[in-house]
């Protein structure tokens, strides 16, 4: 073997060595250069929900502007296809950093384990004492808070107010016999219904249960508690509606069109929640604006509004998150009043906040003040993972009195019985302290 050393081998191999040595002095500076401009030091996986997740890319890109260190990849998800997914990602350890939550699904997250104990971190925000009681109280469970809330959900009445004033009606009575009086001076007038209540949706039957003290489910959320007093008063009351024909027995399906039929008189009043304030306001088209109201719930006593539903969504962060500080601050930043706002304006969402409804859009809105009166009545639903199967056994057994298919007292039996087997495994649980 015999290597060359010619001065021309000499200089190509110099050139060589002199290209590499370049290359490395330039990628050198790149990555110095590259460190000194602003990056992404943390990504955040972010679900929402809806419309939620329709708008959270806008929400998102401001959070980002505003924190060029962290980069926020969303993923909107269909509300049909939300808890299933949820529970997908969980069993395979791909949730997300922050995802929102429908507050109902709290328990059942909170009992998987999927959720990080905010109660501290939201402790040192110093924002509890603006947030409504029951809006707050729906992410609590045992005691720790596990999510902080995005929006509310409640329910109030929708009323023509102009059909009213026509039998003599000049304000929205405050309780539910004054309602009841009202609305059958207005059928016996016109023939036409007075309150339309879906038979297949349980939140009326559970909104008057509230009202009547009941708890729905006893022994520490163990058994169904369907039979108690204040639940009977309440189902009575509510197939009373049906009884002396002042509510259609029809299903949320069966009204063909339900903007159509308030229009047209069909029906004088019904209990819905915030989404048909833009609704009402984009399809009633030939209806005067000044023609239909809003007001809170009446109640069954001399307390006024009446209790009513603390539904809505909130933000959770993962328990497995690697990036909690930074998942932190994104929900923070969604959930402070002005976003809250941004929220309200872009999807119709209630804020769960008392400094919100001070912005124009809100307090400037008479409709909407409605549900700002309602806010300070508002009440979480039971809070165990089972509560979505109870809901539709409340849904069905409602039907069923309602079409005469079975007597109201053999209903109530057999959702209690129903509801006990539901609860079988959570007894059995809880009396192994697991």
């Amino acid at each position: 073997m015999s290597l060359s050393f010619s001065p021309r081998n000499f200089r190509l191999t110099g050139m060589a060595m002199n290209f590499r040595l370049s290359l490395v002095i330039l990628s050198s500076c790149l990555w110095l250069l590259n460190a000194c401009q602003p990056g992404h030091d943390e990504s955040l996986t972010f679900w929402a929900f809806g419309s939620e997740g329709e708008v959270a890319h806008e929400l998102a890109s401001e959070f980002e502007r505003l924190n060029p260190d962290v980069r926020v990849e969303v993923q909107p998800i269909p509300w049909n296809a939300a808890h299933e997914k949820l529970l997908t990602a969980y069993a395979g350890g791909s949730l997300p950093d922050v995802f929102q939550l429908g507050n109902t699904w709290i328990a059942e997250f909170q009992a998987l384990r999927a959720l990080d104990d905010v109660t501290r971190r939201f402790g040192n925000t110093g924002q509890k004492g603006d947030y409504f009681e029951g809006a707050l109280d729906a992410t609590f469970v045992e005691g720790r808070m596990w999510a902080v809330p995005w929006y509310v959900d409640t329910r109030i009445l929708f009323y023509r107010r102009d059909l009213l004033e026509a039998v003599g009606i000049t304000s929205p009575p405050r309780r539910w016999d004054g309602w009841f009086e009202a609305l059958s001076r207005f059928h016996e007038r016109t023939g036409a219904f007075g309150l339309f209540l879906a038979i297949d949706a349980w939140e009326v039957p559970v909104v008057f249960a509230m009202q009547h003290g009941a708890a729905l489910l006893k022994d520490g959320d163990r058994h169904g508690d369907f039979l108690h007093p204040g639940f009977r008063a309440a189902f009575d009351a509510y197939l009373g509606w049906f009884r002396e024909k002042l509510a259609p027995a029809e299903s949320s399906g069966q009204v063909a069109n339900l903007y159509r039929e308030f229009e047209q008189g069909y029906f004088a009043a019904l209990i819905t929640g915030p989404w048909n304030l833009g609704e009402f306001r984009r399809r009633l088209r030939d209806l005067d604006a000044a023609a239909w109201d809003t007001a809170p719930l009446p109640s069954f006593d001399d307390s006024y509004p009446g209790i009513s539903l603390a539904g809505g969504g909130s933000l959770a962060l993962a328990y497995a998150s690697r990036h909690k500080d930074a998942a932190w601050r994104l929900i923070e930043f969604l959930t402070e009043p002005r976003q809250q706002v941004y929220l309200y304006r872009l999807t119709g969402d209630l804020p769960p906040g008392r400094t919100a409804w001070s912005d124009p859009a809100l307090a400037g809105d008479r409709k909407a003040r409605s549900f700002r009166s309602q806010m300070e009545r508002i009440a979480p639903l039971p809070k165990i993972p089972e509560w979505e199967r109870i809901a539709s056994r409340i849904a069905a057994c409602a039907e069923r009195a309602v079409r005469g298919e079975v007597p109201p007292q053999a209903a109530l039996e057999a959702l209690n019985r129903e509801v006990d087997r539901i609860l079988e495994k959570r007894r059995w649980l809880l009396e192994r302290g697991l």
